[in-house]
């Protein structure tokens, strides 16, 4: 068994997925993903670092790109935005206090709420916690588990473009380990799906580069600032996109 081989087992990638990414994952450095499989210091490891491919390509309508794993162990579980130190979403004041610790969580679930007409922001444009206590939570997900099934439900394929963070190295340039990956993975996937291709979804500066593999011009595409950036919760293409997935609802 080669590297890739290993890492999609140990990821408990789904068959459906397998010949896919086994093709992409040629295009790679052999050397390179040996030392991932040897070394447990980088995140999310070996054990998760194809974990988003758990779900089935049926029915993919949107593949998300995201920029880099969490920097902490306990967060990052190869599901980009997926905060795996995070479990309920509310408290009796608004947000938990695991969701307001994690930022760019905290401002995709304002944007949620917002686009599902849940509440109204103040005329100075924040949500504050008050508001988010006031919206009745009954239908609504009540777990990190449970959004991202609803994610899931929807079409979301949720992927970072750059699926290793590297203590020794920062993420734009463990990211040109994977531009070969990506660009043979969004082939591949378009010959799967052939005309009935998903939308892009590209969240922050490192996902941007997407856009410059050849083949992704083909595809439907969103893309906006990281949702880290308080402006995420503004912005139009965003809100749309949230009404209409409506994820929030149980």
């Amino acid at each position: 068994m080669n590297a890739i081989e290993s890492l999609l087992t140990r990821s408990q990638v789904h068959p459906r997925w397998q010949p896919l990414l086994m093709e992409a994952g040629r295009t790679m450095d052999e050397a390179y993903l040996e030392d991932l499989l040897a070394d447990s210091a980088w995140l999310p490891g070996p054990d998760k670092i194809f974990a988003a491919f758990q779900r089935d390509l049926e029915g993919v309508q949107y593949v998300l790109f995201g920029e880099s794993p969490y920097p902490r162990k306990a967060s990052a579980n190869g599901i980009a935005f997926y905060d795996a130190a995070v479990d309920g979403l509310w408290s009796d004041s608004g947000l938990s206090k695991s969701v307001n610790r994690a930022t760019s969580l905290r401002n995709i679930l304002k944007t949620a709420l917002v686009a599902e007409g849940r509440l109204v922001p103040t005329q100075e444009g924040k949500i504050p916690q008050s508001l988010v206590a006031e919206v009745p939570k009954a239908g609504m997900v009540q777990t990190i588990a449970e959004l991202f099934e609803a994610l899931q439900r929807v079409g979301f394929l949720m992927l970072n473009a750059t699926p290793v963070l590297h203590p020794d190295r920062k993420p734009n340039r463990e990211a040109r380990y994977w531009q070969q990956f990506m660009e043979r993975f969004l082939t591949g996937l378009q010959q799967a799906r052939g005309e009935q291709l998903p939308t892009l979804v590209l969240w922050g500066k490192i996902a941007e580069q997407i856009q410059s593999i050849p083949c992704a011009k083909r595809y439907p595409q969103l893309v906006c600032e990281h949702p880290y950036n308080l402006s995420f919760i503004d912005n139009t293409e965003m809100r749309t996109l949230f009404g209409k997935i409506r994820i929030l609802a149980r």
